[in-house]
């Protein structure tokens, strides 16, 4: 009836779930990548064993799983050493084996590695958006600058962003722009119409939702101070129910218990999705709304720890 948890407490939305579960006096056991040096993981006879510092620990004991996990080899302990050296290994060694754990335990995990990985290709993840029912705005992703240039004389105000879930800026393209368009022959790169309106930025826990109202100058609210703008104002918000079920709809069509959905309100009432992130950072947006997003969490870990079958 073990609840694991696995990752930093020095990453927000870890530290803030950890606390919840301590709030609720459940059974935790927190695996801290900061030992990863001082941890190994056996399979033997079908069951899985994580050691750290000499003290054992069966997997199979796990109902329930929180991870968060960052790469272990950029950690302080193991980044300077090159990829040969036994400590690189080992990390690496250690993620991997977690890592496919989490996609092939029966516990409840939030979230499996295999669900995240549709945050990898945003164009494929748009797809699924749409067939949740929300809008997607007019989008190429391409490498030949002349179907750029058409595309942005096709739809004028147009933003660039990354097509993979590495973290990218998302601008507007400009005037000064149009010389680097030769650019995108080295890496395919994301091109949409840019769609007026609020952001609005949604989690889904479970069956619950909260929905959060971004006021902001800047195409990306994410970098308004880098960009010398006012900070983002966050408003906590009811969302129609039809876009509220679209959202749950969206989560479990992408097997996501715990998402954040990116959102935005056109000012004729018109609903669209840009994304959907399967690890969101969700602290954010609690400590500016009071929202009780990581009790919610906790709470969806707690239920699942206390079943006596295993949930799918």
């Amino acid at each position: 009836m073990t609840i694991l948890l696995w990752g930093l407490l020095a990453d927000d939305p870890m530290a803030a779930v950890h606390a919840r579960l301590r709030e609720l006096n459940a059974p935790v056991r927190f695996l801290d990548q900061r030992r990863v040096l001082d941890t190994t993981v056996r399979i033997s006879a079908g069951r899985t064993r994580v050691t750290v510092a000499g003290e054992e620990f069966d997997l199979d004991a796990v109902r329930a799983a929180y991870v968060r996990p960052h790469d272990s080899t950029r950690l302080p302990a193991v980044r300077t050493r090159p990829p040969a050296a036994p400590e690189w290994r080992h990390a690496a060694e250690v993620d991997q084996v977690l890592n496919a754990w989490t996609d092939r335990t029966p516990a409840y995990v939030l979230n499996r590695p295999e669900a995240g990985a549709s945050n990898g290709s945003k164009p494929y993840q748009l797809r699924i958006v749409a067939a949740a029912g929300f809008l997607v705005p007019p989008t190429v992703v391409t490498n030949d600058p002349a179907r750029v240039a058409a595309f942005l004389g096709e739809h004028g105000d147009v933003i660039v962003k990354s097509t993979s879930g590495i973290r990218s800026r998302v601008r507007r393209v400009g005037p000064a722009d149009t010389v680097r368009l030769p650019d995108v022959r080295t890496c395919p790169t994301q091109f949409q119409r840019h769609v007026p309106g609020t952001d609005v930025r949604v989690h889904v826990v479970g069956t619950d939702v909260f929905a959060v109202e971004v006021d902001s100058e800047a195409d990306d609210y994410r970098y308004a101070r880098a960009q010398g703008l006012r900070p983002p104002v966050l408003t906590g918000i009811d969302l129609p129910d039809d876009v509220a079920a679209r959202c749950r709809d969206l989560a479990k069509r992408l097997g996501l218990p715990v998402a954040g959905i990116d959102l935005r309100r056109t000012p004729d009432g018109e609903w669209y999705c840009f994304e959907v992130n399967p690890s969101p950072g969700f602290t954010y947006y609690e400590s500016k709304t009071g929202q009780p997003i990581a009790a919610a969490i906790a709470g969806l870990l707690a239920a699942a720890a206390l079943c006596k079958e295993r949930p799918a």
